[in-house]
């Protein structure tokens, strides 16, 4: 390593030894023929001093810029009674600098670090600038130690982490999908996934009765502030449980990690409210349970239960209310009519925290006839069933146990955990509202041969007259097949 010790770690106990530190110029104060700087890492900052009398030193400190990176040989010693800076854990020491090298200069800023009234979509091109702020790095860590806290939790309980293709096959689950052309396999396209709702049910099939993965999820929807295009959430699936043992999981792993990670203790077992009660006395199934909404220490978990099966779109006719794959709490109630459908209940539950949904889960169809009754009721013909579920189908026929499982959306969790501001504030590289990134400026423009290698044409927008009598026009993004 270049350096012995990080900016955070020297303490009155290394007193007078000869270190080397590594990082970033934090702050740069010069007082006449001597310079202080603070230097920053993740892990903290320490105050550097160089006295005139070091020529090289003192003139290569007093030419670099905030935000170059550099390394310093010197010793360690004790600050001046009066000068300590108790805040910090290396505020009772600094270290006097024998030696500079610069490892790259940093030029003016676009904008300056901790400044809060910076234009989001400048703080987002520059994301890997935006990133330096204490603030983020600290949400970065708590998201790394709360993800570790639930692994460990999961693994004690018997749970295998087992991974699931993020190239798929395209099926309804509630969003459009983002599609990938196959280049081999001429106008056919993989979906990324929605979720691993498919893959976790296959691995309860196979014998794995308790998995969970750290999953990467992307939905082709309208933005909003909690939600993007690309998403992680604690996925879990477990066999031969009822409700009760889904839910004694999700308690343990979120008040392990909260306990872990933030030393906040949470009562279990969390309370429950059926769907219907919410809506009637909330008016939501999002309901916030805290005393005091503003409280943002107070953290108000409640279940929500038995959502309806089936609920009807804008055309009157029936969708599922909660996932197409839940069991009916009732499966004589399918062959009623459309009053009995829409009465109906399934094995499902949400769970809300503070009013914002973090967790979907339910109690899943086994059975492949009920599955298909199901399918067929909204609106889904034999062939298309076939086409879109034929594996899962018939995979459910070979003795699927009973099975269950949650979702926890991780982003939303460590957004209220840590206090964030946005959801932005707890991914390293979040997209904006648009869903673009504007640090890789993407989406982007493929080649002409990309697009004849995948075999896909870009459908142009009809040009249309312009008030200056100009044509203008641009690509509406659509995909074709390309003819051959």
């Amino acid at each position: 390593m270049i350096r012995t010790h990080t900016c955070g770690e020297l303490t009155e106990k290394d007193i007078g030894k000869s270190v080397k530190l590594c990082g970033w110029i934090d702050t740069v104060r010069a007082h006449g023929k001597i310079t202080f700087i603070d230097l920053r890492d993740r892990y903290g900052k320490t105050q550097c001093v160089v006295f005139v009398k070091n020529k090289s030193a003192f003139e290569a400190m007093n030419s670099l810029t905030k935000e170059s990176s550099i390394m310093i040989e010197g010793k360690v010693g004790q600050r001046p009674k009066g000068t300590e800076n108790k805040d910090i854990p290396t505020g009772l020491v600094e270290v006097a600098i024998d030696k500079v090298e610069v490892m790259n200069k940093c030029p003016p800023l676009p904008f300056e670090l901790g400044d809060k009234n910076v234009n989001e979509e400048v703080s987002l091109k520059y994301r890997y600038i935006d990133l330096r702020r204490e603030d983020l790095q600290r949400n970065i860590r708590i998201r790394h130690d709360i993800i570790k806290a639930m692994r460990d939790y999961m693994d004690k309980e018997g749970f295998l982490e087992i991974e699931t293709p993020l190239l798929a096959k395209s099926t309804p689950e509630g969003a459009r999908d983002y599609i990938v052309p196959s280049r081999v396999q001429p106008g056919k396209f993989y979906a990324l996934p929605q979720s691993p709702q498919i893959f976790k049910q296959l691995l309860m099939v196979g014998g794995f009765d308790k998995y969970f993965q750290i999953a990467r999820c992307m939905r082709d929807e309208d933005l909003r502030a909690d939600r993007q295009p690309e998403f992680t959430q604690l996925d879990a699936e477990m066999s031969f449980v009822e409700e009760a043992d889904v839910h004694i999981v999700v308690e343990g792993v979120l008040k392990h990690a909260l306990k872990e990670v933030m030393n906040i203790e949470i009562k279990t077992p969390f309370p429950k409210i059926t769907y219907e009660e919410s809506m009637k006395k909330y008016n939501s199934d999002k309901p916030d349970f805290r005393k005091d909404k503003n409280n943002a220490d107070e953290f108000a978990f409640v279940w929500v239960i038995d959502f309806p099966v089936f609920e009807l779109n804008d055309e009157k006719k029936l969708t599922y209310a909660h996932n197409p794959f839940a069991m009916p709490k009732d499966i004589k109630m399918l062959d009623g009519d459309q009053k009995q459908l829409l009465g109906m209940k399934a094995k499902t539950y949400d769970l809300v925290l503070n009013g914002t949904e973090l967790l979907s889960g339910s109690i899943r169809n086994h059975n492949p006839e009920v599955q298909k009754k199901v399918f067929k009721l909204l609106g889904l013909s034999e062939k298309e069933i076939e086409d879109k579920f034929g594996f899962m189908m018939g995979a459910l026929g070979y003795g699927a146990p009973v099975h269950g499982g949650f979702a926890i959306g991780l982003d939303r969790l460590i957004t209220i955990i840590a206090k964030a501001n946005s959801i932005r504030d707890v991914l390293a590289f979040p997209k904006n509202r648009e869903g673009k990134d504007l640090m890789l400026d993407a989406p982007s423009e493929i080649s002409e041969r990309q697009l004849k290698e995948a075999n896909i044409s870009i459908i142009q927008e009809k040009k249309k007259e312009t008030r200056s009598g100009k044509q203008g026009g641009r690509p509406a993004g659509g995909l074709q097949k390309k003819k051959k």
